[in-house]
């Protein structure tokens, strides 16, 4: 009789759950921020920066850049782990992955605020 003693594992759980909500988030944000947007009657530089102006709208969008960069993370993350054998190439695609989000995720939240 063998007896598997699991121990604080969650064994993806935690990261499965995180996609789902980033994704019902991710997919909400969409359909509110087209609607919007269809709601506009002329659609330029300055209704845009308008639309983009108020905190909320701003909050939501960047909560929906930090969502995107979780959900990309987990995804990417669990494609480097399913296909890249050796350690030393998969740790350095994470890190390269990891700095390449956290940069986008800068660059974006700096364009963002800067309005």
């Amino acid at each position: 009789m063998v007896n598997k003693i699991v121990v604080g594992a969650h064994y993806g759980l935690k990261d499965w759950l995180g996609q789902r909500i980033t994704a019902a988030f991710m997919a909400a944000y969409t359909v509110i921020f087209a609607v919007l947007l269809a709601g506009q009657p002329d659609l330029n530089y300055e209704t845009w920066r308008a639309f983009m102006s108020g905190g909320f709208m701003r909050f939501l969008t960047f909560l929906f850049i930090l969502s995107l960069t979780f959900h990309a993370w987990v995804g990417v993350r669990d494609i480097w782990m399913d296909y890249v054998k050796p350690t030393g190439l998969r740790l350095a695609l994470h890190v390269l992955t990891l700095l390449a989000l956290v940069g986008y995720t800068g660059w974006a939240v700096s364009i963002l605020w800067r309005l």
